[in-house]
C-alpha cells in the first residue's frame, strides 16, 4: 500500500520539477544565484536526480549509478533539455526500483545508515520524498524571485 503511495507521489513530484525547470523563461536563469540564494536551480535539479538515482536507483534497484555529489552542485550551464531527459531517466528509475520491493521489505533496515542510524525502509523512502519536496520548493521559490515579470 505504501508503496503505490510512494509510486504516485515520486512520478508526480517529478513531473512537477520537470515542469518547474520548463517554466524558466530564460534557460540561462537555471543556473544564476543571486539575492543570497546559495545553490541555482539547475545545480538543486542535478542534486534532487543525483540523490534519488543513488539511494533509489543503486541502492535498492542496483541500477550500478555512481553519484558524484560534488558535481551535483558545480556542474554550470547543462542544456535544459538535458535536465528534462534525466528527470524522465530518473522517472523510470523511481519506478522499476521501487516496484521491486515486496511489502516486507518495508519493514526491513534501508541497506546503509542515515547519519550513521539504522532506519527502517519506509522511514527512508518518506525523508527522501520530503526531501525532494523541500528542494523543489526551493527551485519554485528561485525561478519566482529572478524572473522579470
Amino acid at each position: 500500500m505504501l508503496k503505490d503511495s510512494l509510486l504516485e507521489i515520486f512520478e508526480r513530484d517529478l513531473n512537477k520539477l520537470k515542469d518547474e525547470i520548463n517554466f524558466y523563461e530564460d534557460e540561462n536563469d537555471l543556473w544564476t544565484i543571486e539575492k543570497k540564494i546559495s545553490n541555482s536551480a539547475g545545480n538543486l535539479c542535478l542534486h534532487l536526480i543525483g540523490n534519488l538515482n543513488h539511494f533509489i536507483g543503486a541502492l535498492l534497484g542496483e541500477t550500478g549509478f555512481v553519484r558524484d555529489r560534488d558535481a551535483e552542485f558545480s556542474s554550470k550551464t547543462i542544456a535544459r533539455k538535458n535536465l528534462v531527459e534525466e528527470i524522465e531517466k530518473t522517472i523510470a528509475v523511481v519506478k522499476n526500483s521501487l516496484n521491486k520491493l515486496s511489502d516486507e521489505d518495508f519493514d526491513k533496515n534501508f541497506p546503509v545508515e542515515k547519519h550513521g542510524k539504522v532506519v527502517k525502509m519506509d522511514f527512508m523512502l518518506l525523508h527522501l520524498l520530503t526531501h525532494f519536496n523541500y528542494h523543489l520548493g526551493q527551485i519554485n521559490y528561485h525561478r519566482r524571485l529572478i524572473q522579470k515579470d
